[in-house]
């Protein structure tokens, strides 16, 4: 017999019965480009000595019935525009905030119930304070690294006290229906998370969070030098290629330029 937590993470993966789903939508938005000089920075056996690569960086807003969960918040909003000095092998620039993308849509920053995030990294946690009426989802070891960090800032209305912050351990099940489940898959950080959105007609899609950054990386099982843990990371990877293989999933890189046309282009969402 299985008791506690672990029946309760086996309930939310289970497939949810239709008719307690409330509609659902899925957007994909632009929250950024990463030019990378070294490419090889993404793997710590050497996989990738001598290569560049443009990644994306995307973000997703998920409607479940009146509300709405933002995943990630992409590179910083007052980037706008603009392309950064290069930071190491990175050199980032973004078109445009999130909080003008939602106004494309109609969704105001007030109205965003959650932000949930994959990790503290700066390329997804830029925005996060544009939506401090929101409860913010992240893995409690990533937010207490946070608090101390240069980073500190993009959570200011959580860490101040002001805002409602849900600490994550372990999966979650964010609406209580199975619908949209956050996935514990530490290793590229240690409260690293990915995310199952069970969408009514395109069907399971699974977001990577930087478990994977693009296609090769995900095919060769490759593990980025900076990672937190290796085999936390690899143990991350196993079960998240069953989960996919189980649910027949569509995984979507959320660094990954090619995995953009796996969605809707905005502001058409998935359904």
């Amino acid at each position: 017999m299985i008791y506690g937590a672990a029946a309760l993470a086996l309930a939310a993966l289970a497939a949810p019965a239709a008719a307690a789903v409330p509609h659902m939508q899925m957007w994909r938005l632009d929250c950024g480009s990463i030019d990378v000089a070294d490419l090889d920075v993404f793997s710590d056996t050497f996989l990738y000595v001598g290569q560049k690569k443009t990644l994306t960086d995307s973000c997703y807003l998920i409607r479940h019935g009146e509300n709405y969960l933002l995943w990630d918040t992409g590179l910083p909003g007052e980037l706008a525009g603009k392309t950064a000095p290069p930071s190491g092998p990175f050199t980032m620039s973004l078109k445009a905030r999130l909080v003008d993308q939602l106004a494309r849509i109609n969704v105001k920053p007030e109205q965003v119930n959650f932000v949930g995030i994959s990790h503290n990294h700066g390329d997804h946690i830029g925005q996060a304070s544009d939506f401090p009426k929101a409860t913010l989802l992240i893995g409690g070891e990533d937010f207490a690294a946070t608090k101390t960090s240069e980073n500190a800032g993009r959570f200011a209305p959580w860490i101040k006290g002001g805002a409602k912050v849900q600490e994550t351990k372990g999966d979650l099940d964010v609406f209580g229906d199975g619908s949209v489940v956050i996935l514990d898959m530490p290793g590229h950080t240690e409260g690293h998370q990915s995310l199952l959105v069970r969408l009514p007609r395109t069907g399971p899609v699974l977001l990577t969070g930087d478990l994977y950054h693009f296609t090769e990386n995900m095919e060769k099982h490759g593990v980025p030098s900076f990672n937190a843990d290796r085999s936390d990371t690899l143990g991350s990877i196993d079960r998240f290629d069953a989960i996919a293989r189980s649910l027949k999933a569509r995984v979507i890189i959320q660094h990954e330029v090619r995995d953009i046309g796996k969605l809707p282009a905005f502001p058409t969402p998935a359904e």
